[in-house]
């Protein structure tokens, strides 16, 4: 057998499966658009669950039917999250420092041995410690920026990739970008060069996993109403200035973005990959 047609077959073995998705159509064509938005039986990890857009992405995949695996830092916002979905849907809070390798291949560890595998990741946690001039950003900033924005998500994607690939089923990652990855980003720069290389990141693990039915999206967020925004959000001349270029003349709340990440995960995109979905009011387009 020739090594194209054993990547053939490959492609093929991982149709109609969990996270990648039917080659060709296959079991999907006789399913309704609906019916395939749906979480039920797979399992989630997401990343910054704590509060804000993690928070509501979480939430939306327990809705959605997912188990979920809320990861952050402090185990008790986490435990503050899990009892508000209780009844729900099934969740485990286990907090972890995603910018830390080892603590990123324990809570897959910990996650596979409680639910027995893992079928979908949010990359969400992430840190922007300083507001300024790029030039003048501290070393000490951009050390921690690029670790918990750029490594943590690189340490998340490998974790689920290696998993996944010892079992069938396929994956689905979902990386929370910005769009401040997608334009420039005065007195943000930092922050924008690690969503840019998250962007950049999605595109080149969705090219290198496809193979094995792994997908990889990002999500490009513009304005939310966030803890992690309130600078902006809170402060009138700043969040003016991005509101006045956003097409829908408002800023986001974290449930609008919630919805693309399920759809993502979901069956519904079996045959989305490498896309970076902007949910910005239309602030790119403008």
């Amino acid at each position: 057998m020739t090594d194209a047609a054993r990547r053939v077959k490959s492609r093929g073995a991982v149709a109609g499966t969990r996270g990648g998705g039917a080659q060709g159509g296959g079991s999907f064509a006789a399913m309704s658009a609906t019916s395939r938005i749906s979480l039920s039986e797979k399992v989630v990890i997401v990343t910054g669950a704590s509060r804000g857009i993690g928070e509501a992405i979480a939430t939306a995949c327990v809705e959605a039917g997912a188990r979920v695996v809320l990861a952050s830092r402090k185990q008790a916002d986490l435990d503050a999250v899990a009892a508000r979905l209780a009844g729900k849907g099934e969740v485990a809070a286990l907090a972890c420092h995603t910018g830390k390798a080892d603590d990123v291949d324990a809570l897959f560890a910990k996650a596979v041995e409680r639910f027995g595998r893992v079928d979908g990741l949010v990359n969400n946690a992430a840190t922007n410690p300083y507001f300024g001039p790029l030039i003048d950003t501290p070393d000490a900033a951009i050390d921690k920026t690029i670790e918990v924005n750029v490594k943590g998500y690189f340490y998340a994607a490998r974790a689920l990739a290696r998993h996944a690939r010892t079992r069938d089923g396929g994956a689905a990652i979902v990386n929370i970008a910005s769009f401040v990855g997608l334009r420039a980003a005065p007195m943000q720069g930092i922050y924008g060069m690690t969503k840019a290389a998250v962007i950049s990141m999605t595109q080149t693990l969705a090219v290198e996993l496809g193979g094995s039915g792994i997908r990889v999206n990002a999500i490009a967020p513009g304005l939310v109403e966030t803890k992690f925004a309130a600078a902006i959000v809170q402060n009138p001349m700043l969040r003016e200035h991005v509101v006045k270029r956003t097409p829908l003349a408002r800023h986001a709340q974290p449930t609008e973005i919630a919805g693309g990440a399920v759809y993502l995960l979901s069956d519904a995109a079996s045959f989305t990959t490498g896309t970076t979905l902007s949910i910005d009011g239309g602030l790119t387009s403008a």
